[in-house]
């Protein structure tokens, strides 16, 4: 291959280096800015209804602006909570579910509902304590996990050995995945953190916890230092 053909080749190859960097760079700040206004225009469509017109800023203003909705909604939402705070809005709201569960069709969407806003919420609350390797599905083979709690109730004491409660999640998706029962002694603890976790389930192992980079530098200074002694003692 002639010297020009190299350049061309390698001046394409560098081309497309840079675009798959901007592209990396980009696409993730613009899908987020993308879905952030995306969702402040659906709020605002459903809340700027109630508000009155005197109160709006396009009123008094030759444009609008954007997010109006969304501070009445979280004005309101705030309101609604400081209500049930005490036993007469407990009360209230507990007689206006009452009317909704007991409603053919209409309980069972407002219970699915109910049940995964309180899930995310708890999440909020209560998150995975540490990162785990279980052997799974088969002995020999490996995979991330994440510990919940330590297991408890009926499925403790039936159980045998001291167990945990862990969540194996899918790739590329970590929101979905199996709940499992696993022996404490057979738990690997990690040292890295929940969420360098989740980077490498969802990158498919492609993106390595700096942990891991720092002990595999270690270990290869580590390994030139014993290279360098064996040398110099020949």
């Amino acid at each position: 291959m002639s010297k020009e053909v190299k350049k061309k080749v390698s001046f394409v190859n560098r081309l497309r280096n840079y675009f798959l960097t901007g592209l990396v760079i980009a696409a993730p700040i613009g899908i987020t800015i993308y879905a952030t206004l995306w969702a402040i225009e659906l709020i605002d469509s459903w809340f700027i209804r109630f508000i009155p017109k005197s109160y709006l800023p396009e009123t008094y203003l030759q444009f609008s602006i954007p997010g109006i909705g969304v501070l009445f909604a979280i004005f309101w939402l705030i309101v609604l909570g400081a209500l049930t705070a005490n036993f007469a809005g407990r009360t209230i709201v507990n007689i206006g579910t009452g009317w909704l569960e007991k409603m053919p069709g209409v309980r069972t969407i407002y219970k699915a509902l109910k049940q995964i806003f309180e899930t995310v919420v708890s999440q909020g609350k209560a998150s995975f304590k540490h990162v785990v390797i279980i052997e799974y599905p088969r002995k020999g083979l490996y995979a991330i996990a994440f510990i919940a709690t330590e297991t408890k109730g009926e499925v403790a004491q039936k159980l045998e050995h001291e167990m945990v409660s862990v969540f194996l999640p899918t790739t590329p998706n970590p929101t979905s995945g199996f709940l499992l029962f696993v022996p404490k002694k057979d738990v690997i603890m990690l040292d890295m953190d929940v969420e360098e976790g989740a980077k490498l389930v969802i990158s498919a192992g492609l993106v390595t916890p700096e942990i891991v980079q720092e002990l595999n530098k270690k270990d290869s200074s580590k390994n030139n230092t014993k290279k360098d002694k064996s040398t110099s003692v020949e």
